[in-house]
């Protein structure tokens, strides 16, 4: 805690410096800025309030065109990624490594037995949300531009077997997705918060340790921003692992120190500030 409150001290100081984009993760080298005592300077735009796995896409939040990953891929043509699960179309795309993530969570099931999974739907760019809000209308889709599946980070995943919330696949996820870096983003009981009716197939990925996290306090994602914001700094052990979590506003560009110890994750929230993530364990993050 001595660490963290030297960090936000610095912070403080260096709030007006001028800076460049950064890396949103390190692993004990020197690429991200001069090394001192131990810590690295690390350069934070603006523009990297929207950039993460933990932005805020919503009625209130759209996606940017900095919100949305580079690695967006066609799924069909990566059969190494769409092993063990089907697609209910060849026009599904999603982040490479969000898919990957999710690959590793069906093997996870498969060993359980549970192995007729099917995703319905991934990213739509936002010309694809337009025809959609179109044609469906607002009480089936979101305006362009408002839509998770404008993000790149979430999916629609069913089961072949019928109704995800009636199969063995969906009682698996709700059970285990959050292990793997996933939540149910519109649970049944939060639609006063997240201002959308309960979608049993539409899983968020958010990574860890956040994801644990978030199930472990029955968290939206807007009710855990608002608690990362609200506690500025938050030392949770997840997993047998520690973490410093601890959110910031940015204004303008500006530097932060961080131990060169330590590998780090950066995400925008998409409102005002970002959360940065320290594994105090060493390694890699998860």
């Amino acid at each position: 805690m001595l660490k963290l409150k030297k960090w936000l001290f610095l912070l403080a100081c260096l709030m007006l410096t001028g800076c460049e984009s950064v890396l949103t993760q390190h692993n004990g080298n020197t690429e991200a800025g001069k090394i001192l005592n131990d810590e690295a300077s690390i350069r934070i735009a603006k523009e990297q309030i929207y950039e993460g796995n933990l932005v805020l896409v919503n009625k209130e939040h759209p996606v940017h065109p900095e919100s949305v990953p580079s690695d967006i891929v066609r799924l069909f043509e990566d059969r190494e990624l769409t092993e063990g699960y089907a697609l209910l179309d060849n026009t599904i795309r999603l982040s490479g490594s969000v898919a990957r993530s999710f690959s590793e969570m069906i093997d996870a099931a498969a060993r359980k037995g549970i192995h007729r999974f099917r995703i319905s739907s991934g990213y739509r760019d936002v010309s694809e949300q337009e025809r959609l809000y179109r044609e469906k209308g607002a009480d089936y889709a979101l305006p362009a531009g408002h839509s998770e599946h404008n993000l790149g980070l979430s999916l629609d995943i069913g089961s072949t077997a019928g109704a995800i919330d009636r199969t063995p696949e969906g009682e698996w996820l709700l059970k285990n997705a959050w292990k793997h870096g996933f939540v149910l983003r519109y649970p049944p009981d939060k639609t006063a918060i997240t201002g959308i009716e309960y979608e049993p197939w539409h899983f968020r990925y958010v990574g860890l340790p956040h994801s644990v996290i978030m199930k472990d306090r029955n968290f939206t994602l807007e009710e855990y921003l608002d608690f990362l914001k609200e506690q500025k700094s938050f030392s949770p052990t997840v997993q047998g692992e520690k973490y410093e979590i601890t959110y910031m506003p940015v204004s303008s560009d500006m530097t932060i120190q961080l131990p060169v110890a330590n590998p780090y994750e950066i995400s925008g929230n998409n409102v005002d500030g970002v959360i940065v993530t320290v594994r105090q364990n060493g390694g890699e993050m998860p």
